[in-house]
């Protein structure tokens, strides 16, 4: 049966064409091929965590630019899994809590090893910026969540280092440390730098956000 294609226009625009087979749409079919598979989103989840605990491992070896490779693909599967799971309609409650502890529990194995490689060179102070990142990235997850405990919204878009900037900042200091392959550069440090400044200035952001936003809701 030939195909037939349907156009929506909407204001400001015309909206693209969705291709329609035996009146299916292609992201209706997509969603059925989805749930009929075996793939969940917890698995996505756990890939995530094996990709970023060998990133670790390969960051003891001084693998850096094979551990920035890794760390990457393992973010990626890090936001692959909230996507999946709610185009194949396979999320729970659980799943969202795992994806959420293992998200942090990845970033901190990360920085870890990163922390541990600085002290077997006995670099103090990128050591001790390490423990900062780690600290800074846990509390910034943290307020967000308390923040949403207490019925504040819009945390998301408070401060600056949130996840995804997080990632790209630490993927760079990976891939282009000291002998990273990717000539004579040395971002790790610097990248670990940032981290805990950035990290503790959104924790600074984010409580302020909530204290006004607390201040401005009427009293109980």
């Amino acid at each position: 049966m030939p195909e037939e294609t349907t156009t929506r226009v909407r204001p400001g625009g015309p909206r693209r064409p969705r291709t329609r087979r035996n009146g299916v749409t292609t992201q209706e079919l997509m969603r059925e091929r989805l749930i009929e598979s075996r793939l969940t989103p917890n698995a996505i989840s756990l890939t995530g965590f094996v990709l970023n605990v060998a990133a670790a491992v390969l960051i003891v070896e001084r693998l850096f630019f094979l551990a920035g490779i890794a760390f990457i693909v393992g973010s990626v599967m890090d936001t692959l899994d909230g996507r999946y799971s709610r185009m194949s309609g396979k999320g729970t409650a659980f799943g969202a809590f795992l994806d959420s502890t293992l998200d942090r529990m990845e970033e901190g194995i990360v920085l870890i090893a990163v922390g541990a490689y600085f002290a077997s060179r006995h670099n103090e102070v990128a050591a001790a910026a390490t423990v900062a990142a780690v600290l800074g990235s846990l509390m910034v997850s943290y307020t967000r969540a308390r923040a949403e405990a207490l019925g504040v919204a819009g945390m998301a878009k408070v401060g600056l280092a949130n996840r995804a900037v997080r990632v790209v900042i630490l993927s760079a200091g990976l891939v282009f440390a000291k002998g990273a392959s990717l000539g004579h550069f040395e971002l790790l440090a610097p990248a670990v730098y940032v981290l805990a400044g950035l990290t503790a200035f959104t924790v600074i952001q984010r409580i302020l956000y909530v204290r006004r936003q607390l201040n401005q809701s009427p009293r109980m």
